[in-house]
């Protein structure tokens, strides 16, 4: 996988050979050895382009909105018509726009989709709302810092209210930015006509030189349960926050149901969660799953039934309970029926690609995904790349985030403008916003070491803990871990996950430090001092090269075998060792910054043949 800012592949300038070293001895440092962003200490030269005077980047406004292409066989209403509304297409239109394209979007629902609407806007505002009451509720927690309140409590029709306007509040500045940039908003359902020709509403067509699906998903809801809307709920409904039930059965134990579960037990909520598997949270990484389970599952009131289906869920009627009937997840052999006030069905998401009109352009889904290439071209029944259409978000599958739709968005508008681009997706971040939160970027633990053993390497961990962290202990927040999961060999990060407070927030400089293939420690490569590029002839000195750095100077000890290595500095264009970032004291992100700085890398140093 590519990331977002690509950096050129370490390619071989000779025929260099890969060998590690572990032990190095003093040396003398390089004559101007650094460590920052001192380029003028070398009179190196610069490895980026810079931008003239005379150059001038305009942005398209709501005046133009760009022109249709045209070309003297065919001319098109819009340069790109982008079908959804959701962050995904709103993300891709605002960078279309910027691109000079002539662009509309149509939705048949809302601006926003889930997200906005029905997802993590309105639920960040309960979760909001769990955390404040958490915090009121702990008293021991307030004694410890001094703080003496009694009495919390809750409105629930004004919690609700609260998520209703924010939802509401971000949706019309959704709307608002696409207006304001002059992208036409189309209204009704939208599908395909064929190649280039899109319809929506009751009768109405356009065509487009590009058209990108962004239908998003839906709640996935397994046969067998029925959904009144009222007692049995997906999250759409749960969202509205109608009643808060004294005891709650949440199918599934992901982000979605673990979220719920902090908002309902916050509230005052018993939750008893139903898990197909055979533990809790299976997504995550184990470690990271069980600290979880003893942080925000057994000091709750939640308890739980793993490796069981819920095979048959009826709602509550004529005055009888929710009724759950468990079977064993092998032996399909019934276990257990729970009687409940109500059940929340959070067993994931299923994309929302039926009525578009695929059929016409031979393309078939793949259990409702849109089959796509690492571009997000759309692939049809033959393997084939459909010319100009392009799908992203839930819809195609890769990875059903909201920030991952957009992000695939400006990927295709890229593309459609004329340059290549690969999203990294293993560079995105996700986060579950319970308290205390847990993130992640990567690979999981299990994920690594099957690739390891694919690809043939071997992985490291490294982990910090926030009892340790001043700003943890000053919040009474220590409880929390830092998992640095990595290749010894060559320093590259294959996943970062986090259990603590503001771990959402901590993810990003992980996840930018993939995105931009910073490395735990960079490998050297080292030249052959008889290579006439080298324009030097003292066997003393040779040069070494930090990819894609320029050349710095050491001297050579017994020819091949180096003792140590001093005094080198670790500049890349944007490429940095991240062991050098520097973090503000006292704050969190110090957990990050230990964590990197405990990971231990092996020195390798790709090698020419030396003279003897």
């Amino acid at each position: 996988m590519h990331s977002l800012i690509s950096p050129s592949p370490i390619s071989p300038l000779y025929n260099l050979q890969f060998q590690p070293y572990t032990s190095l001895a003093a040396l003398p440092s390089s004559p101007a050895s650094f460590s920052g962003l001192r380029r003028d200490l070398l009179q190196l030269p610069l490895l980026f382009h810079r931008v003239s005077k005379k150059s001038r980047t305009y942005a398209a406004s709501s005046a133009t909105n760009g022109s249709p292409s045209r070309s003297k066989k065919t001319t098109f209403d819009y340069d790109l018509v982008i079908i959804g509304a959701g962050v995904g297409g709103h993300g891709a239109a605002l960078h279309a726009v910027e691109k000079g394209l002539k662009t509309a979007i149509i939705e048949g629902d809302v601006i926003g989709g889930t997200c906005v609407n029905r997802g993590c806007v309105p639920s960040k505002a309960l979760l909001a709302v769990s955390g404040r009451m958490r915090e009121l509720q702990d008293e021991h927690h307030l004694k410890a810092l001094g703080l003496q309140v009694s009495g919390a409590g809750y409105d629930r029709q004004a919690v609700a209210d609260h998520a209703s306007n924010l939802a509401s509040k971000i949706r019309n500045n959704l709307t608002n930015s696409l207006t304001a940039l002059g992208v036409d908003i189309l209204t009704g359902f939208g599908s395909i006509l064929g190649p280039q020709k899109v319809k929506y509403g009751s009768n109405n067509v356009i065509t487009a030189k590009d058209i990108i699906i962004a239908t998003g998903s839906v709640p996935f809801v397994p046969k067998g349960i029925e959904v009144d809307g009222k007692t049995v709920v997906t999250s759409d409904h749960a969202l509205k926050l109608e009643v808060v039930p004294e005891w709650i059965a949440i199918v599934g134990s992901g982000y979605i149901g673990l979220e719920f579960s902090d908002v309902y037990t916050a509230l005052g909520s018993e939750v008893t969660f139903i898990e197909a598997l055979d533990q809790l949270m299976p997504g995550f990484d184990p470690e990271i799953s069980k600290l979880a389970q003893r942080v925000l599952i057994n000091p709750r009131k939640i308890d739980y039934h793993t490796g069981v289906f819920a095979n048959k869920i009826t709602p509550a009627k004529n005055g009888k309970p929710v009724i759950i009937e468990l079977i064993d997840a092998k032996t399909k052999e019934l276990t257990e029926i729970l009687e409940v006030d109500a059940a929340l069905i959070a067993t994931g998401r299923a994309p929302f690609t039926k009525g578009l009109g695929l059929e016409n352009i031979n393309v078939e889904t793949q259990r409702g995904f849109v089959p796509v290439d690492e571009r997000m071209r759309v692939i049809d029944a033959n393997g084939n790349k459909v010319p100009h259409l392009y799908c992203i978000g839930d819809a195609n599958g890769k990875l059903m985030l909201a920030h991952a739709a957009s992000a695939q968005g400006i990927s295709v508008v890229e593309q459609v403008s004329g340059k290549d681009h690969v999203l990294n997706h293993l560079s995105i971040p996700a986060a579950c916003f319970t308290h205390p939160e847990i993130s992640m970027v990567g690979l999981t633990e299990p994920q690594a070491k099957e690739k390891a053993k694919k690809e043939k390497f071997k992985i490291s961990i490294a982990k910090t803990s926030f009892k340790a962290n001043t700003k943890a202990l000053a919040e009474n927040e220590g409880e929390g871990l830092a998992k640095l999961i990595y290749r010894p060999d060559n320093g590259e990060i294959l996943g970062v996950h986090i259990l603590g407070m503001h771990a959402a927030d901590l993810i990003h400089e992980a996840s930018n430090a993939m995105a931009l293939g910073t490395r735990i420690q960079k490998p050297f490569r080292i030249s052959n001092p008889e290579n006439p590029a080298n324009q030097t002839r003292d066997w003393n000195r040779f040069e070494i090269q930090i990819h894609p750095m320029p050349l710095h100077y050491v001297r050579l000890v017994r020819r091949v075998e180096l003792e140590s290595i001093e005094g080198i500095g670790m500049e890349f264009d944007g490429l940095l060792d991240i062991k050098f970032a520097v973090h503000a004291h006292p704050t969190l992100s110090e957990v990050l910054d230990e964590l990197f700085k405990s990971a231990k890398v092996s020195i390798y140093l790709m090698l020419e043949s030396f003279p003897k």
